[in-house]
């Protein structure tokens, strides 16, 4: 079960550099070959968001069948174990939305200055009739 998440992390990691790295301003070449590139990696990652939403399934369906330890019954030792699954299944959750969220805005971005070059190759065309 650790690994998803761990894998998750690292995704999200590498997606908030590549975020991080797209916004960055570079000269207009290397800056056209940095979204070429990350075009080219966007098609595949695109499976981040199916695990990312499957993983939230899953959270919510253990949530909806998890035991609840409220009463007088319970030990401190289990309301607190109670405790720290609520707090990790939460973290997990923020973590999958996010995988989400960023992956969204990396598209974006790169799409934004695909549709930024061609109008300048428009207005190129235009000048020169």
């Amino acid at each position: 079960m650790a690994l998803q998440w761990l894998i998750l992390t690292y995704v999200v990691a590498a997606e908030a550099s590549i975020a991080l790295l797209l916004t960055i301003p570079f000269p207009k070449l290397v800056k056209s070959r940095i979204v070429a590139l990350i075009s080219l990696i966007l098609q595949p990652a695109i499976s981040i968001v199916p695990f990312a939403v499957f993983q939230i399934m899953d959270i919510y369906w253990k949530n909806e069948h998890r035991l609840m330890c409220t009463s007088e019954i319970c030990t401190a030792a289990e309301r607190d174990r109670y405790e720290k699954t609520i707090f990790k299944a939460q973290r997990n959750v923020i973590l999958c939305a996010a995988a989400c969220l960023l992956y969204w805005c990396v598209h974006r971005v790169c799409r934004y200055y695909k549709e930024i070059h061609d109008l300048e190759e428009v207005e190129k065309r235009y000048k020169n009739l």
